[in-house]
């Protein structure tokens, strides 16, 4: 993984399920808030040029049940940079080694206008 950014995420009471932990599905909108702090400036550079990095698989492997109460972070970096296409990795955790989560985003390069895929831009290889 390249170098990796952590942010920390706020648990919402809204993000339980009827079990009392949080529900899987939230798990995929707390890796997306990770994703858009990480790309904040190139994000809204590109999206002006209208140059999309649009989610093209997500997966995660779910570890530990997150509770209520629980303290939580994501740590997200740039695992792969293809032509058109890169992988992020992403870490969920408590700040102090337990891990609730592990995921991973493939991610593709678009140009909205000509509606075709394109090179991975150079403000998102330089990350790396």
């Amino acid at each position: 993984m390249s170098q990796s950014f952590t942010t920390p995420i706020e648990l919402r009471f809204s993000d339980l399920d009827l079990y009392g932990h949080v529900n899987s599905v939230v798990y995929f909108s707390y890796f997306e808030t990770a994703r858009v702090k990480l790309f904040a400036a190139p994000f809204q550079e590109l999206t002006e040029q209208q140059i999309f990095m649009l989610v093209a698989r997500a997966e995660c492997d779910y570890r530990l049940p997150i509770l209520f109460g629980d303290p939580l972070f994501v740590t997200v970096g740039i695992a792969r940079i293809g032509t058109t296409s890169f992988d992020l990795e992403y870490r969920l955790h408590d700040g102090t080694g337990k891990t609730y989560a592990t995921a991973r985003t493939a991610m593709v390069c678009f140009d909205n206008v000509r509606k075709v895929t394109i090179p991975v831009p150079e403000c998102v290889r330089a990350m790396v």
